[in-house]
């Protein structure tokens, strides 16, 4: 979330991301075995992730700044007595909600939206359990930043290097740390690089996930690939 105005975020990205059930669900295969104790998500949005996992975890805080989506955010939650939410940036969350260390925080496209993502990955290594996890997903390589990552106030893409630079700065450990959705590539840089499009399309997204997350999963389940979309990465608070 742009920390400029955690108020209302228009949230287009996260509506495009809802019709992508293959996608979120190949991101959270690499966090399942860490997302089953006690978990902080950070920018949980209107919880297309968080509904994924939820379930499984022994306790859940979402965190999410914006309040128009915070609104949908409990909503979808509500009924789950062992999940609570917070609107606010992490830093602002009530202290008796962080109090007890997390097994793991989870990070999904949130980071690049912050200013200073150094100070909030120190802040977050601070509430895990000593071998607590950070699983962390992020928008990769600078030269496909277009006019989408621009609409939805992306403030960077990673490349490998820096992200573990960055990481290993803030005292995580990285336990992996590789390139993700090489044949996303393509659409994202026609999109906003080529077109220059400002708006997501929700039809394209669905017809990417139905078809191309199967064949990109398939390659990268085999081959490692040196670059891709995203980055994604687990690291943790050393024992």
């Amino acid at each position: 979330m742009h920390q400029s105005d955690i108020r209302h975020y228009e949230g287009q990205d996260l509506e495009a991301l809802s019709d992508m059930p293959r996608y979120t669900g190949w991101i959270l295969e690499y966090f399942s075995k860490y997302t089953r104790g006690r978990v902080v998500e950070i920018g949980a949005g209107i919880g297309n992730v968080s509904v994924r996992y939820v379930d499984k975890s022994a306790q859940a805080l979402l965190v999410e700044p914006a309040a128009n989506l915070h609104e949908r955010l409990k909503e979808r939650v509500a009924h789950l007595p062992h999940v609570h939410t917070a609107c606010a940036l992490l830093q602002d969350v009530d202290p008796s909600l962080v109090a007890e260390p997390f097994d793991a925080a989870l990070l999904v496209n949130v980071l690049e939206h912050v200013q200073d993502d150094a100070a909030l990955l120190r802040h977050i290594h601070d509430i895990l359990k000593p071998g607590g996890a950070l699983l962390l997903f992020v928008p990769a390589m600078p030269w496909l930043y277009g006019t989408l990552d621009r609409r939805i106030h992306h403030m960077r893409r990673y490349l490998k290097p820096e992200l573990a630079d960055l990481l290993q700065a803030a005292g995580f450990q990285i336990g992996s740390l590789r390139y993700f959705d090489v044949l996303g590539m393509a659409p994202w840089l026609l999109a906003g690089r080529v077109v220059k499009t400002q708006e997501f399309n929700q039809a394209g997204a669905q017809w990417y996930d139905r078809l191309g997350v199967p064949v990109t999963r398939w390659i990268e389940e085999r081959v490692e690939p040196s670059f891709g979309k995203s980055l994604i990465a687990i690291a943790f608070r050393p024992q």
